[in-house]
């Protein structure tokens, strides 16, 4: 997708429908966030946060956390397609010395470990699995 696409997606105002920005979304590869709607640019994640996103690239739904969260449905900060749609991408943004990955996992409660990724790293998983729980942690991943 060319460059100029992506930023003039992201500069789109949001719509007042609740499911408008995720037709608008598939449509155009754009990514938003899950609980404003607001249009974002790929990869788009606040310093000091893990992001995940239902599309490649950084595109899509983006549900975002500052902490870590054992259940994705019922915690602080909830992840509106955690039951309905696979994680495709993520991007650790965090900048705590004191952690230098975010683990998530398939289930509740930080069980059964899919995944790890290293602090100041993004990319595309393999799509194929829901993620319902996710923690910063002390140790490098891989």
């Amino acid at each position: 997708m060319p460059l100029a696409m992506l930023f003039s997606v992201a500069l789109a105002a949001p719509s007042a429908q609740a499911e408008a920005p995720d037709a608008q979304a598939a449509a155009v590869g754009a990514a938003y966030d899950t609980e404003t709607g607001q249009a974002l640019a790929a990869w788009d994640c606040n310093t000091g946060n893990v992001c995940f996103w239902n599309g490649f690239g950084g595109t899509g739904g983006r549900c975002m956390w500052d902490v870590a969260d054992a259940d994705w449905t019922a915690g602080t900060y909830k992840c509106s397609w955690a039951t309905t749609k696979e994680v495709k991408s993520v991007y650790n943004r965090g900048t705590s010395s004191n952690f230098k990955g975010v683990r998530f996992y398939r289930n509740t409660g930080y069980n059964n470990s899919i995944g790890c990724t290293k602090q100041g790293q993004k990319g595309d998983l393999a799509g194929t699995y829901q993620v319902r729980s996710h923690q910063w942690v002390t140790t490098s991943c891989g």
